[in-house]
């Protein structure tokens, strides 16, 4: 059997997981300060979520982009939907929209 590709393998990740967030580094260690912002917002929000680290894999560095049709990471998906990057998640949580997406109320 043949390597799922870098969509699928991202499908499975936004599908099987309620929170995912595409990121540089891990959730203990970020590789950019947009990742480590975003980090920090979920810290405070929501005790677990998934994170995936591009920089490990180039395939899924791309396919992301390509996936979301959005060209920066780090990016949020919430129970399938794509969220949004570092500005909008953000602005999300400033405002207040963020947090009850996060808790399953939006």
């Amino acid at each position: 059997m043949s390597e799922p590709t870098a969509h699928a393998r991202i499908q499975a990740l936004v599908d099987g997981n309620p929170v995912v967030l595409f990121m540089k580094g891990h959730r203990q260690m970020p590789q950019c300060g947009f990742s480590a912002q975003v980090i920090q917002i979920l810290d405070s929000l929501i005790p677990e979520y998934t994170t995936v680290n591009v920089l490990e894999d180039p395939e899924v560095r791309q396919g992301i982009k390509d996936f979301s049709n959005w060209p920066t990471i780090p990016q949020l998906y919430v129970r399938g939907e794509f969220v949004g990057g570092c500005d909008i998640i953000t602005e999300m949580y400033q405002s207040g929209e963020l947090q009850p997406q996060l808790r399953g109320e939006g």
